[in-house]
């Protein structure tokens, strides 16, 4: 990297300083000495993002947004473009590897409380980040106009519907006209394009917030001294880097070996008006919360409450009122937490099965849980739960005392 004090470097930062900040955030940034790999996911998300977007923008040169054209321009692209099979296939996967990359991103703030005083703003980013990465896959998963697309799309996006005296309204203009058509897969395919865009600002924002408040740590204390803490670069770049390598191993294993695990097979199939598929199911990241919206026997409460899943977790900082952020001090939080986490992989399997038998009941307790972990046990938890001391500071317990 230029110096900023010599040179080019020097001649850049006096009229743009770009290259003291770039420093400060990459290389000199004082970060806690103790964090572990679950601290890895959040640079593994944002090289997916990038991977995401190169990839995305030059699919779009290819593709056609016409419900005439669609299916058959991405079969094209399969075929006849140079490399197009991979670039499709790395973009298919990428957003995989996004959502598992960010739901781990999540769970460890959830287990460590990274959503804690004074994060609450770098928490609320991170949980808008989430929301326009499902509206973008959402609408990407429209672009195939395969059979799985176009009904999903129908069956989703009829589900504003639900709402009294406008819903009607608001799915017509989702639409554009009075079934989903060319006009849908029009707006569906420039939103596409451009949220991704939205999606870097507000990760850039969520970075300004993180490099303000600092990071949190395994003990979920603050850092006190300088000896907490060790540079950004190179101790944490050559972990990440070590991280990233197993992480890509994994990304192009499903890319090269598997490249249709996690797709539909009737997404191969040209979407057709007249036939629907026997079972619609959205993508695995959408499962748990597919199974909530179907656990509620009512249209519009069924929709709220798959909102409120999401929406909930802007209000889990003061929800949660243990003066202890880390799980490794909060004996039954940590109990908690995992049967939470299991409940959400419940959630997942019941969203992948037919509403038919027991799976209705089930999906039914396993939403009640869902709730019930947030409005319910954590607070009572952050009243009553009686926490283990707190190391001194980090470097005492990196060190034993020693240091």
């Amino acid at each position: 990297m230029l110096a900023p004090d010599k040179g080019l470097g020097k001649w850049i930062e006096d009229r743009l300083p770009i290259i003291a900040f770039t420093r400060h955030s990459l290389v000199d940034y004082p970060t806690p000495r103790n964090l572990n790999y679950w601290w890895n996911f959040g640079s593994l998300a944002g090289i997916t993002l990038v991977i995401m977007i190169v990839t995305g923008v030059v699919l779009a040169m290819q593709y056609t947004p016409h419900v005439d054209y669609a299916f058959n321009s991405v079969e094209r692209i399969m075929r006849d473009v140079n490399y197009g099979w991979l670039l499709r296939y790395l973009h298919m996967n990428g957003g995989t590897m996004f959502f598992i990359a960010v739901y781990i991103h999540i769970f460890r703030g959830l287990y460590y409380g990274s959503y804690k005083s004074p994060r609450e703003i770098l928490w609320w980013l991170g949980i808008v980040i989430l929301l326009l990465m499902m509206a973008t896959a959402f609408m990407g998963y429209v672009l195939p106009w395969g059979q799985m697309s176009f009904w999903g799309t129908t069956v989703i996006t009829n589900l504003f519907s639900a709402f009294p005296w406008v819903g009607n309204d608001i799915v017509t203009w989702l639409w554009g006209g009075f079934s989903v058509g060319n006009p849908t897969l029009n707006r569906f395919f420039a939103l596409h394009y451009l949220l991704p865009f939205v999606i870097v600002g507000v990760v850039v924002l969520h970075i300004w917030a993180l490099h303000t408040v600092k990071s949190n740590n395994p003990l979920g204390i603050d850092m006190k001294g300088p000896q907490d803490s060790i540079p950004f670069h190179p101790y944490y770049t050559a972990k990440d880097y070590f991280g990233l390598g197993l992480f890509l191993t994994v990304y192009f294993a499903f890319v090269f070996f598997a490249p249709n695990f996690f797709g539909e097979p009737d997404n191969y199939i040209p979407a057709n008006p007249m036939a629907t598929p026997p079972h619609i199911v959205p993508e695995w990241y959408f499962l748990p919360f597919y199974a909530i919206l179907r656990a509620i026997p009512d249209k519009l409460g069924g929709v709220v409450a798959m909102f409120g899943s999401i929406l909930i977790l802007f209000v889990l900082p003061w929800l949660d009122r243990s003066k202890v952020r880390s799980a490794r001090f909060r004996p039954l939080y940590k109990q908690f937490f995992w049967l939470f986490l299991v409940d959400c992989f419940v959630l997942g399997w019941i969203g992948a099965n037919p509403p038919e038998g027991a799976f209705v009941l089930i999906g039914q307790v396993a939403t009640a849980y869902y709730f019930a972990h947030f409005l319910v046990i954590v607070p009572l938890l952050g009243r009553f739960e009686r926490t283990r001391p707190l190391p001194e500071s980090i470097a005492a317990a990196v060190t034993g005392g020693k240091g």
